[in-house]
């Protein structure tokens, strides 16, 4: 278009066109060109604060340990390793109790083997208190007397209450003496053993 029309259409009123907008150049990441990425402030970093400012801070607040504290500490972890070495001792006593237990009874098992005195036609019941339980054991006339003049006694072996002589009796009470049943002093007082005489027998069919 010249020059002239270009004057006779703004002299009719035609605006002339507007320039297209020129836009900045931009970068693939979608920042305008030459304008440098502003760093992002780290977390925790808070400008016009120094990195490890608010840790220092925080260290400074806890208050450090008295040796009131630490003279404590020492005394629970010493008490607390006291009570440990306790227990181990005490579960090792037990278990040595029990090991020693079951050697004294074999060894009882294999001293009166076949040689308890109990009569299978004995008909008297002679009670004596074993355990805190009153107990029982069936003896002839002969044997009830021996047993309340101190010539034979009673073990019990594995739940069963045996006769033996009063000389076999004292072996095993050496082995094991919590076997022994029975053992009659024949100088104690009557009202000691009150179930010596078979006129205080207690009937067999009470229950106790």
């Amino acid at each position: 278009m010249s020059d002239t029309l270009r004057d006779q259409l703004l002299g009719l009123g035609f605006k002339p066109a507007p320039k297209p907008e020129r836009k900045p150049d931009t970068r693939r990441d979608g920042r305008p060109q030459g304008r440098p990425a502003q760093a992002r402030p780290q977390a925790g970093n808070k400008p016009g604060n120094k990195p490890g400012h608010a840790g220092k801070a925080a260290q400074g607040a806890r208050r450090p340990r008295s040796q009131e504290d630490i003279d404590l500490a020492k005394a629970y972890a010493i008490r607390a390793q006291r009570e440990k070495d306790e227990r181990i001792e005490a579960e090792r006593l037990k278990q040595e109790e029990a090991r020693l237990r079951r050697e004294a009874k074999a060894r009882l098992d294999e001293l009166i083997k076949d040689k308890a005195l109990n009569d299978p036609n004995a008909d008297i019941a002679r009670h004596f208190p074993y355990g805190g339980k009153i107990k029982r054991v069936y003896v002839t006339a002969d044997q009830l007397k021996a047993l309340n003049a101190g010539e034979l006694g009673v073990l019990q072996q594995n739940g069963r209450y045996l006769l033996v002589t009063a000389a076999l009796l004292a072996e095993a009470e050496a082995i094991f003496a919590p076997a022994v049943a029975l053992k009659v002093d024949p100088d104690a007082p009557a009202a000691d053993d009150p179930y010596a005489d078979p006129m205080y027998q207690v009937p067999d069919d009470l229950v106790w």
